[in-house]
């Protein structure tokens, strides 16, 4: 029976997710496609060896940095590298991609990735308000039902039409949602206090390990277009060339409401799963609710 280790960034699900396979023997097995792609090891935060505690991992660096990810292909991928594992045990943060692992989601037309990047420089250009608007007009549905700074389903909507010439909402349909029978699944929730301070550390850990040597080493070799193009959460401050406290302030407050989106992802479409809160609960606590006691 597999399990899924959820939560927003910083949360520390990954030390969680080694816990539940060491004591299983199994494996972890990463659903962030960020984390899959070669080169972003420090600032996707893709475990280390130490962090690995000697356990088998799938699914880290694996991927080259021309990728460009959409749900439902690293859903396909992600479920192969679970079908390898002995005991997997998933962790990811990303709702969206959840969803494409557990093969949640509509039966939309492929879009070309050259419509996708037209779209995303539309939204470096004229920003996600503009975006918006323009989905409004051509979607009133789909807009209304997306926030206007939702930049990833924003886009998507926009790639879609033109892809296809049509409406977005006409396509989507409405697949099974919620965990997937058979699944046990955690979802490890900090309070927000805490939520906002464990991305300070993360941040301040990254540079610490690097994080700005990694940025200039892809730029240096050529992978700027890439970096541009996947949009990893934080490299954009540090290519912009601001001074350091600033780059640093920008990317904290990034990460910040990333982890309150994700956070709030969790609590509104997976209500079922049980939460366990790392800062006030012990480990035990977490393998009670998977029912691992």
């Amino acid at each position: 029976m597999p399990i899924a280790i959820l939560g927003p960034t910083a949360s520390g699900k990954s030390a969680v997710a080694v816990a539940v396979a060491r004591r299983l023997g199994g494996t972890v097995v990463n659903g962030d496609p960020f984390q899959a792609i070669q080169g972003l090891a420090i600032g996707t935060g893709q475990p280390d060896a130490a962090e690995q505690g000697g356990l088998p991992h799938l699914g880290y660096g694996e991927l080259p940095l021309s990728t460009r990810p959409n749900p439902k292909a690293f859903g396909a991928l992600v479920r192969g590298w679970l079908d390898a594992a002995s005991q997997p045990v998933l962790v990811t943060g990303s709702g969206l991609y959840l969803r494409g692992i557990w093969d949640q989601l509509s039966a939309l037309p492929e879009v070309e990735p050259a419509q996708v990047d037209r779209v995303r420089s539309w939204g470096v250009r004229l920003g996600m308000p503009v975006l918006h608007r323009y989905l409004a007009a051509v979607d009133p549905a789909r807009a209304a039902a997306l926030h206007p700074c939702d930049s990833a389903r924003v886009q998507r909507a926009l790639a879609l039409h033109l892809a296809t010439g049509g409406a977005p909402s006409g396509l989507l349909s409405r697949p099974a949602t919620g965990v997937p029978a058979g699944w046990r699944v955690l979802v490890v929730s900090p309070g927000r206090e805490r939520r906002r301070e464990r991305v300070v550390a993360r941040v301040t850990a990254q540079l610490a390990a690097g994080w700005l040597e990694e940025v200039a080493g892809l730029v240096a070799a050529g992978h700027t277009e890439d970096l541009v193009a996947l949009r990893p959460l934080g490299y954009a401050a540090w290519m912009a060339g601001e001074d350091l406290q600033s780059a640093r302030s920008r990317v904290i407050q990034e990460t910040q409401a990333y982890a309150k989106r994700q956070a709030t992802w969790f609590r509104n479409q997976l209500p079922e799963a049980p939460a366990w809160d790392p800062d006030l609960e012990p480990l035990e606590a977490a393998f009670q609710r998977l029912g691992l006691e």
